[in-house]
């Protein structure tokens, strides 16, 4: 009996503390990147992971019809915010007759979590996971069609999170990134185990001297300019996130000082996509012809095609279109809107 009340003491301790929401500082003002659609009603909501952090929303929702509505969940790129190419695909999709949220990861936006600017394959992977628990309680949502969309870092963790929760019932793929993979052996796999060696030796001292001083210190982000030696694709990250006319944001990572130093120390050890052969329901990959994030893209395909779940999975690959052409269109309107749409309609029809 003792063991029992002990049991049932845990369990109250344990809802109180799932219910209790971070105080959040929200705007109410538009300040995304991209015009308000008179077609869609929109408003901020709030809720909580499993790790107990508050995630900040943009929530969409067509104007017309009362019926319970299929919904999705949106995030990314890693490093940005809701008020970048995520809300721009949560509003798009909205006008095709999604319920629709595009959120904050833990620790960066609006949303909490401490530190600041710090990332976790497996708290992001739970963030998605926290959006499908809140889609399914929704009065408005039909909790059986429920899909989730993640662009760059994101697209690649929405195919973790697919691998784990069965609820997503399909999911999109934005010029995705394996993040592990990139970390563990940079870009174009040019990092050997001596590399990732000394990375994780300068990761670890890093770690020693920031608790010796009792601060976490940013990477310092993008530069406003490329340098006269920077890649094709680090101009392009800076074309989109530092550009006032396409995306910067005060609020994003990418766009200001970036993630924290130590931030990507445990993807040195860690197998993103481990179980994506065995994601069951429909997956669509998109990524650009020239994006130079495309082997991520192929390789993410070659995985979920490797088991008995095949059929249902399909990649397409954008003529012309690079990397970041995909987050807002570019300049020659990339996003391939009514493959998206139909994939997704049809796949939770």
């Amino acid at each position: 009996m003792a063991l029992s009340i002990s049991m049932n003491a845990q369990a109250q301790t344990t809802n109180s503390r799932f219910a209790a929401k971070e105080s959040l500082s929200l705007t109410n003002e538009w300040d995304k990147t991209f015009p308000k659609s008179e077609k869609v009603m929109h408003e901020k909501v709030t809720f909580v992971n499993r790790f107990g952090i508050t995630l900040a929303a943009d929530l969409y929702r067509p104007k017309t019809g009362n019926e319970k509505l299929p919904a999705l969940a949106v995030s990314g790129p890693f490093g940005a915010v809701k008020e970048q190419s995520s809300g721009l695909y949560a509003q798009r999709l909205a006008e095709e007759g999604f319920l629709t949220i595009a959120f904050d990861p833990s620790f960066t936006g609006e949303s909490g979590g401490s530190p600041r600017y710090s990332s976790s394959m497996d708290i992001n992977t739970e963030d998605f996971c926290a959006a499908v628990d809140y889609l399914s309680c929704r009065k408005d949502v039909d909790s059986e069609r429920i899909g989730i969309i993640g662009i760059c870092g994101w697209g690649g963790i929405a195919l973790n999170a697919a691998a784990l929760d069965p609820r997503i019932k399909v999911t999109v793929a934005i010029t995705l990134y394996n993040m592990t993979r990139v970390t563990q052996q940079g870009y174009f796999d040019s990092m050997d185990e001596e590399g990732r060696y000394q990375l994780k030796k300068q990761l670890s001292e890093q770690r020693t001297e920031e608790f010796r001083k009792g601060e976490i210190l940013p990477q310092g982000g993008l530069p406003d300019v490329p340098t006269d030696d920077a890649t094709e694709f680090l101009k392009q990250y800076i074309a989109y996130y530092k550009s006032e006319k396409r995306g910067y944001h005060s609020r994003s990572l990418n766009s200001n000082m970036g993630w924290n130093i130590t931030s990507t120390l445990m993807m040195l050890n860690q197998n993103l996509w481990i179980a994506a052969s065995e994601v069951r329901t429909p997956v669509l990959i998109v990524h650009g012809e020239k994006a130079h994030s495309r082997y991520f893209g192929e390789e993410a395909y070659q995985k979920l095609t490797s088991g008995k779940y095949a059929d249902n999975k399909r990649l397409l690959i954008v003529p012309a279109a690079t990397h970041c052409d995909l987050y807002d269109g570019g300049e020659g309107n990339f996003i391939p809107w009514n493959e998206i749409v139909d994939f997704v309609k049809h796949s939770i029809k």
